[in-house]
């Protein structure tokens, strides 16, 4: 019997009587001794793996666009900063001057500006009498002549100086004083104004029409629509009535006349003038107490 064996690491069988070919073997010593595997290769000898050239370039172009993501998240607070302070408008150096009136706009022709309503009650415009419809021509001596102008004028006003204002209603030139007041004093006129209880007519605000009354310079709110068994249809207005006063107070828009339902207390009673007839003959003028009812 040969002194050296070799056998498979695998499958255990001696070189030469295995199936597979054998390509890793142990060596055996005398036979006759103890069953012992070659001596492994000294530490110092052992190959190490290195990593290929295509392997490098991967891991250097990772860490490149992971360095660049985070410098990149690094400055986008400050570019973003950067960018807001350059296009927000700076604060203005003072408040602006409020009239207390909605949808300011310019009127026809650039004739001044109007506006559709007065926005609470007790602002200034209220208390200076002007109603949506009006057009404001000068104010303090100035000429008005679009929407741009007088913010800009309202931009300068100190808060709480008495303006005087030239207007026209109905063609006629009248003139007032008004008191400015600041945006937070508009504001709280507001509210107290949402809080407080509203008081029903009974009309269709959706099916209404502003139109001149014939054979005048007066312009009305026609009524189009009225809802049956509201206070407005008990008190016998009638559907096409022209309401061009409320308790005094013109009315030339529609929004107007809302906003005076919307400030009449329940249970109150408001006179309304009114025109009524129809079409290509005379009007009748008429005054008609409603009583309120309660939304």
């Amino acid at each position: 019997m040969p002194s050296e064996l070799r056998f498979c690491r695998n499958c255990g069988f001696r070189l030469g009587e295995g199936v597979a070919e054998y390509t890793e073997t142990v060596r055996f010593g005398d036979v006759r001794g103890p069953l012992v595997s070659s001596p492994a290769a000294p530490e110092g000898r052992r190959r190490r793996k290195k990593l290929s050239g295509m392997a490098w370039v991967f891991i250097a172009l990772l860490v490149f666009f992971v360095g660049a993501a985070a410098f990149t998240a690094i400055l986008s607070p400050s570019r973003n900063a950067g960018r807001n302070s350059r296009f927000s408008p700076p604060p203005p150096n003072k408040p602006k001057s409020w009239l207390g009136v909605d949808d300011l706009q310019t009127a026809d022709d650039n004739a001044g500006v109007t506006f559709k309503n007065v926005k609470a009650p007790d602002a200034p415009a209220d208390k200076a009498g002007l109603v949506g419809g009006d057009i404001i021509t000068k104010v303090d001596g100035q000429e008005v002549h679009d929407e741009d102008q007088m913010t800009e004028l309202m931009e300068r006003t100190p808060i709480g100086k008495t303006i005087d204002i030239e207007y026209l209603r109905d063609g006629e030139k009248k003139t007032t004083k008004l008191t400015t007041i600041s945006d937070d004093e508009n504001r709280r006129l507001v509210a107290a104004f949402e809080r407080q209880g509203r008081g029903q007519f009974g009309y269709d605000n959706d099916n209404v029409d502003v139109v001149e009354v014939p054979g005048t310079k007066l312009h009305g709110v026609k009524l189009n629509r009225i809802l049956p068994s509201r206070p407005a249809d008990l008190a016998g207005i009638k559907d096409g009535d022209i309401v061009v006063l409320w308790d005094e107070i013109p009315i030339r828009t529609e929004e107007e006349f809302l906003m005076r339902v919307r400030r009449a207390a329940p249970y109150s009673t408001a006179d309304l003038t009114i025109y009524r007839g129809e079409e290509g003959q005379p009007l009748e003028k008429i005054v008609i107490p409603v009583k309120m009812g309660r939304q």
